[in-house]
């Protein structure tokens, strides 16, 4: 089914900021008209903006310089009394900062003997269940877990098994945090390794290699049952893993899509509606996805196994923002169809995504 054109979902360019640095991420502060910019100052130093949206404008309402660049962010571990920014640098330290009086970290560690790529918190906010969690992938390979209750030492540390060559961890994400027990992380890495860790048990429960480098991974949500799983890649593919049913030896039923000829930076599912999805683009563009389910979720393969069957993927609009990569994108978890992306032309841009109850 196609929708019409006067039932599509548009996406409206609200309000932008040009910025003097290198934006790497951009987050919304939740219950909030705010939003953080994090970056890169041309000096070297690492920058944390906070504006806030006043009708088509963003006006700045401080600015927080420290010793590294930032290259992540998240709110997911904190209250949402608190709304404490985990932070991960290039100098490989998580750090979580109390935005209203930001001079000294509320905890920090070198987490990492190399920048930290990718940052991920559960836990809090209201959202799921069990403990506060961080979890902080790397250049160095290695994917920690941290809850900030506990200093020092991560929770659990997945490094490359012995004589095992490190790769590059470039994304990871939290799911399957639907009671006080269960929680998984999926990390993606540079050679297209996906690989998918049970903190309840512990051990790798699922891998596969998507080919190319894997730039985003995102659970559609953290707090339920495992039910899907988007990853993207450096060649312009992504791929929607079906992750209710793990077939012994094929895993999970996935289905992929070639968006564009560019990189695919980011995922991120619409947190009003996880069958609705985002991506953004080496060449500027964001597009925006639908997953229809199949039929029947399962079937039964010729041994009696359950297997799980892919659904399909139909794309709703896209736009073209920029010239420039678009690198971070964040939507709003209180007001639906808002979004805050960051492009590598130092502009912050909040869109407006119309319709989105009519798909």
């Amino acid at each position: 089914t196609t929708t019409t054109g006067l039932e599509r979902p548009q996406v409206v360019a609200h309000a932008q900021q040009a910025l003097a640095y290198t934006l790497f991420d951009c987050k919304w502060v939740p219950r909030s008209a705010r939003l953080l910019c994090l970056g890169s100052a041309a000096r070297g130093t690492g920058l944390i903006q906070l504006y806030e949206l006043r009708g088509g404008r963003l006006a700045l309402l401080r600015e927080i310089e420290k010793a590294k660049p930032i290259k992540c962010g998240t709110f997911g571990a904190t209250s949402l009394q608190q709304r404490y920014l985990a932070t991960g640098d290039f100098g490989g330290n998580l750090n979580i900062w109390n935005l209203e009086a930001p001079e000294i970290p509320v905890y920090s560690v070198k987490g990492h003997k190399e920048i930290i790529n990718s940052i991920d918190g559960v836990g809090g906010l209201g959202i799921g269940e069990g403990a506060p969690e961080i979890v902080t992938g790397s250049r160095d390979g290695t994917v920690k877990v941290w809850d900030p209750r506990q200093k020092d030492t991560p929770v659990a540390n997945m490094e490359p098994v012995q004589g095992e060559s490190k790769r590059d961890c470039w994304t990871v994400a939290f799911g399957n945090a639907y009671n006080q027990e269960e929680r998984v992380v999926c990390a993606g890495y540079d050679n297209g390794d996906i690989k998918l860790f049970d903190l309840k048990t512990m051990s790798l429960r699922w891998e596969t290699n998507i080919k190319n480098g894997v730039c985003s991974v995102e659970f559609d949500r953290k707090d339920v049952n495992m039910n899907k799983l988007v990853a993207t890649s450096l060649e312009g593919k992504f791929h929607v893993f079906d992750m209710r049913t793990q077939h012994p030896t094929k895993g999970f039923a996935s289905v992929s899509e070639k968006a564009q000829k560019s990189t695919i930076w980011q995922v991120r599912h619409l947190p009003q509606n996880r069958d609705i999805f985002m991506t953004s683009g080496g060449a500027g563009s964001l597009h925006l996805w639908k997953y229809e389910y199949p039929a029947q979720r399962s079937k039964k393969d010729s041994e009696g196994a359950e297997m799980g069957v892919a659904g399909s993927i139909s794309l709703l609009q896209n736009v073209t923002l920029s010239t420039q990569p678009i690198s971070s994108l964040d939507w709003s978890p209180d007001k639906k169809g808002l979004c805050v992306c960051g492009a590598f032309d130092q502009t912050v841009r909040v869109l407006i995504v119309t319709k989105l109850n009519k798909v």
